[in-house]
């Protein structure tokens, strides 16, 4: 059993399983909805997980919906993981802050609200207009990796309760449905190192990219991921009992910010869409902290990134929408939230066979009588 950070003791305790009976009865309703079983695929399975987060079923719409920017920066910049000048996290938060990057863009499309949470940007950013800055800044980004544990463990305690802390006040404030977002230049290597700590996979099958760097750059990046968790291999080979020295080893400030967010949302109850990879690498701190952590998950999309579905497949999560996205953000996340939303109003709204004077299967076959046609389409 892992250890659990004092600050969290109680948000730990409160986390639980899905409810049995609400999952029985989303099961039974689903069975009897007009329209052939298992035709409407993973939003069926959906429609069943929210029922049982809620402990009622139906559920009711996971409305209204915030994404969380959680940013950041990484000390192992310096080792040359990216092309990318540091100065761009700070720059990029700016722009979430002036609502005019992808994710506003985006979130307006689909009606959810946007909060950036500073916990660790080296550079300035604009604190005039607060409106949408959460700021629990604990350090200006986190030490190299590769030279020494790239946070401490109070630095990780900190941060966790930040992410805990912002969860609950959205929460607080209404928010039915929370998503994670993320910025930090460099953050995908320090989730490389934590997706291959936390499920064993070799460094090169869990290294990507990023911002879409050349094939010297990649190599350099695989190798100072390797760097990494050859230095701390003592401390790394224990993280499923202590996953707060793993994440302080190699981990980000947001990484565990967003662990804390998660673990929140999951203690309240309300469903948390996962972006990508950085929040891929979270919700494998937060299960190691609280394994029914992951009741409350619902995997947005599938990264690129080449750890992020290694870490769904730990995670057991399957994600809704696979575009090739991989600019982070959250973008991936709030794509894929009219899905869910879709997936309760289906098990609430839509008719039963009874209801609607359908006749279900007879001889294996679904006979209609003014209702979905006969091929298993609904068409």
């Amino acid at each position: 059993m892992s250890e659990v950070p004092t600050g969290l003791a109680d948000v730990v305790r409160r986390i639980g399983p899905l409810d049995s009976s609400a999952v029985a009865a989303a099961r039974e309703r689903q069975a009897r909805l007009t329209k052939p079983p298992g035709s409407l695929g993973a939003l069926e399975d959906v429609s069943v997980q929210l029922a049982g987060l809620a402990g009622v079923c139906p559920a009711p719409v996971p409305e209204p919906a915030v994404v969380a920017v959680f940013a950041a920066d990484h000390g192992v910049h310096a080792r040359g993981v990216t092309p990318w000048p540091q100065a761009v996290t700070a720059q990029m938060v700016a722009t979430f802050l002036g609502g005019h990057a992808a994710i506003n863009v985006l979130s307006a499309q689909v009606g959810a609200d946007v909060v950036v949470v500073d916990v660790g940007v080296a550079g300035e950013v604009p604190r005039a207009d607060t409106s949408r800055l959460i700021d629990r800044r604990i350090r200006p980004g986190t030490r190299d990796l590769t030279a020494g544990p790239a946070m401490t463990r109070a630095e990780v305690e900190e941060a966790l309760e930040a992410g805990v802390g912002v969860a609950q006040r959205l929460i607080a404030d209404g928010a039915g449905c929370l998503l994670t977002g993320d910025m930090g230049i460099a953050n995908t290597t320090a989730s490389a190192a934590l997706i291959a700590t936390f499920t064993g996979a070799d460094p090169a099958q869990v290294t990507g990219r990023g911002t879409g760097i050349d094939d010297a750059t990649h190599a350099r990046k695989v190798a100072v991921v390797t760097e990494g968790l050859r230095r701390h291999h003592a401390v790394l080979s224990r993280a499923g009992h202590d996953p707060v020295a793993a994440l302080a080893a190699v981990g980000g400030l947001e990484h565990a910010a967003l662990a804390g967010f998660v673990l929140a949302a999951a203690a309240e109850r309300v469903p948390v869409v996962l972006d990508g990879v950085i929040a891929g690498a979270a919700a494998l701190v937060a299960r190691a902290i609280s394994p029914d952590v992951v009741a409350a998950c619902i995997a947005g999309h599938r990264s690129v990134e080449p750890g992020h579905a290694v870490a769904l497949r730990r995670l057991g999560l399957r994600p809704l929408v696979d575009l090739d996205l991989r600019l982070g953000e959250g973008s991936g996340a709030v794509l894929a939230l009219p899905l869910v939303q879709a997936a309760a109003r289906i098990l609430r709204d839509m008719a039963t066979f009874d209801a609607a004077g359908v006749s279900e299967r007879a001889e294996g076959e679904l006979v209609a009588r003014g209702g979905p046609g006969h091929d298993g389409t609904g068409a």
